[in-house]
C-alpha cells in the first residue's frame, strides 16, 4: 500500500504540473504534447506556470555542441529561450509533434542543418542513470568488504539477487557451463542498464524522467553491441548452418533460398531486440500522458465540474499503467538480456551439443 500511495503521490504532481500549465481554459494538443514528452529535446524541461496570463517554462538547459563548417560552437540551450529566440545563427526547431532540431541560417538566408553532437535531454538522463547504477553497485560492494562471508541486508540483497537470477536462470542455461562466464560480464550490465532505466524513466521528477529505452537510438546501440558479439564469437558450426543448412534439401542451398533466410535472420534478431524494447517503453509512456490529458480534453469540453469527476478515474488508472510499467520494465530487460544470452549461445554452441538438442 506505501509503495501505490507513493505512485499516487508522484502522480499527483505530475497532473498539478500539468494543471499550472493549462489552466484558465486554455486549449491543448494532446497528440502534440504526449510527442513532444516521449521524445528527445535539447534541454530538460521540469514544469510550466502561469503568470498574467501567460504560461512559462522552467527547464534545466543543456550544452549545445555544434560543428558547422569547420567551426565548433558550444553554449547553453537557455539562448534559444525554449524556441522563441536565436543565438549567431542557430535556431531551434520543431518541438511537439515534429523532431526537435537545430538550424543554421547564414548571412544570405540560407538554412542549413549543422553537425549536432548536442548533451540533450536523453543524453543526460544516460548519464544520470549510469551515475546512479555505479552508486548503487558501489554501495552492494562495500557491504561486502564490511561484512564478509555474512548474509546480505539491504540494498545489498536486492543486488545479490538480481546479480544470482541473470547468471543462474538466463545467462548459464542459455550460453552453457563452460562459456558463459566470458559473457556474464556484458549480459548483466545490459540487464541493469535496461531495468534500471527503465525503472527511472517512470518517476516523474528530476533527476528520474527521461525516456531513455523509449529512444530508438538507444535500443538500436544496444541492439548493434549485441549483434556484433554474438557474430564476432561465431564459431565455425555456427557459420556453416547458416550457408549450409542441415536436414535442409540440397537444391533449396544450391538456389540459394535456406542461407539467404538464415543470413537475414542474422540481421533481423537484432533489429527485433531494439524495437520491442523502444516500442514497448514508448507505448507505456503514451498510454498515462493520454490518461492525464483526458482531464484537460474533458474540462475544455463539458466544463471542470466533469474535468474534477474524470481525475479521480484518469489518477486511478495512471496509477494502475504505471504498476503495471514497472513489471514491463522488469520484463523487457528480461527479454532482451535472455534473447541475447540465447543468440550468443547459438553462436559458441559446440557442434556436438547442437546435434544432442
Amino acid at each position: 500500500m506505501k509503495k501505490v500511495f507513493f505512485v499516487a503521490v508522484l502522480f499527483s504532481i505530475f497532473n498539478f504540473h500539468f494543471s499550472l500549465a493549462h489552466a484558465e481554459g486554455n486549449t491543448i494538443d494532446a497528440g502534440s504534447e504526449i510527442i513532444g514528452h516521449v521524445t528527445d529535446a535539447h534541454s530538460w524541461h521540469l514544469f510550466d506556470y502561469v503568470s498574467d496570463g501567460e504560461t512559462h517554462s522552467v527547464a534545466i538547459p543543456l550544452p549545445v555542441i555544434l560543428i558547422n563548417d569547420g567551426h565548433l560552437d558550444i553554449f547553453m540551450s537557455s539562448k534559444f529561450e525554449h524556441g522563441h529566440a536565436s543565438y549567431k545563427g542557430y535556431s531551434l526547431v520543431g518541438g511537439g509533434s515534429e523532431k526537435e532540431e537545430i538550424v543554421y541560417t547564414d548571412a544570405n538566408g540560407v538554412v542549413s542543418s549543422p553537425v549536432d553532437l548536442s548533451i540533450t535531454k536523453t543524453s543526460a538522463a544516460i548519464m544520470i542513470s549510469v551515475i546512479l547504477l555505479i552508486i548503487i553497485v558501489m554501495i552492494a560492494k562495500r557491504g561486502y568488504k564490511k561484512r564478509p562471508n555474512q548474509a546480505p541486508k539491504g540494498l545489498q540483497s536486492l543486488v545479490e539477487m538480481l546479480v544470482v537470477f541473470v547468471r543462474d536462470d538466463i545467462v548459464r542455461p542459455m550460453i552453457g557451463e563452460a562459456k558463459y562466464q566470458k559473457y556474464l560480464s556484458y549480459l548483466l550490465t545490459l540487464f541493469f542498464f535496461i531495468f534500471f532505466s527503465n525503472i527511472l524513466g517512470l518517476i516523474p521528477i528530476f533527476p528520474a524522467g527521461g525516456n531513455i529505452s523509449g529512444n530508438i537510438a538507444v535500443t538500436a546501440t544496444l541492439a548493434v553491441i549485441t549483434f556484433l558479439i554474438t557474430n564476432i564469437s561465431g564459431n565455425r558450426h555456427y557459420w556453416t548452418d547458416i550457408f549450409n543448412t542441415p536436414g535442409v534439401p540440397a537444391w533449396l542451398k544450391i538456389f540459394p533460398l535456406m542461407p539467404v533466410v538464415e543470413l537475414m535472420g542474422v540481421f533481423t534478431k537484432p533489429i527485433v531486440l531494439m524495437i520491442r524494447l523502444f516500442a514497448n517503453m514508448t507505448a507505456g509512456h503514451i498510454v498515462i500522458l493520454g490518461f492525464i490529458f483526458l482531464i484537460f480534453i474533458l474540462s475544455n469540453l463539458f466544463g471542470n465540474v466533469v474535468g474534477s469527476g474524470v481525475t479521480v478515474l484518469s489518477i486511478i488508472f495512471s496509477v494502475f499503467i504505471s504498476l503495471l510499467e514497472c513489471l514491463v520494465a522488469y520484463l523487457q530487460a528480461f527479454v532482451f538480456t535472455m534473447l541475447t544470452s540465447l543468440y550468443i549461445g547459438m553462436a559458441v554452441e559446440e557442434p556436438h551439443h547442437a546435434e544432442a538438442h
